[in-house]
């Protein structure tokens, strides 16, 4: 039975050209394809496909976010990213969202039906230089602090909002927490605005008010006995 595909891509051109490669793959049925991450998550609550194939950087959704939430509300569907970039500010968002396989758009035909079946089988669909990166940064990076329970922290705050909290409290500009948390701005944003209406705040100011009297960020000089 073919695999049913959806093509996300924000360039009409590219998106087409994808489409067009696909039909010509054996083992493959592109069932829809989507300008934008919004456009994709709809179309996966509609389609029910096996597979996106998602670009990263689309307007209004990005990728990393629209793979989220497809991997948050239709777990049946599998996300394979198809991206120009692979650096580790694109990668490592999109595997953290949920990504079961990661290919830049210089891959071959073979190559992607390689990975939509890997992923389908229950493995990693990634090529030979993100296997390699991703090995780097397990043996160099140190390991990331274990995140709160959420049922400790105030206001329905989830860990991650806490931890772009924090980092706003540091004085962090949304560019500098997107590399800390190895993010995308756009995330970044989001979780800003959902935070900022957990806690019942306006702007960054009030925010940084708001951590210092729950004791969720220590302020500058202060020490903690």
């Amino acid at each position: 039975m073919n695999a049913r595909v959806v093509v996300a891509d924000d360039q009409s051109v590219v998106r087409e050209g994808i489409v067009m490669l696909l039909g010509l793959l054996p083992g493959i049925e592109v069932v829809g394809s989507a300008k934008d991450g919004e456009e994709a998550v709809a179309l996966v609550a509609e389609l029910s496909p096996d597979v996106v194939l998602m670009d990263l950087r689309m307007p209004r959704c990005d990728g990393a976010e629209a793979t989220r939430r497809i991997r948050r509300d239709h777990p049946g569907t599998q996300v394979v990213v198809l991206t120009t970039f692979a650096d580790d500010d694109s990668l490592f968002p999109a595997l953290q969202a949920g990504a079961r396989g990661y290919l830049t758009k210089d891959a071959g035909g073979e190559e992607i039906v390689r990975a939509i079946q890997a992923v389908l089988s229950g493995e990693a669909g990634l090529s030979p230089s993100v296997q390699r990166r991703l090995l780097e940064r397990v043996t160099t990076d140190p390991p990331l602090p274990s995140p709160e329970p959420e049922a400790q922290l105030p206001d329905g705050l989830t860990p991650r909002e806490l931890e772009v909290l924090v980092l706003i409290a540091e004085g962090l500009s949304n560019l500098e927490i997107a590399r800390r948390l190895h993010i995308s701005q756009a995330t970044v944003k989001s979780h800003i605005n959902n935070l900022f209406a957990k806690a019942g705040v306006r702007d960054r100011a009030q925010a940084v008010r708001y951590a210092y009297v729950r004791g969720l960020a220590q302020p500058p000089g202060s020490s903690v006995t």
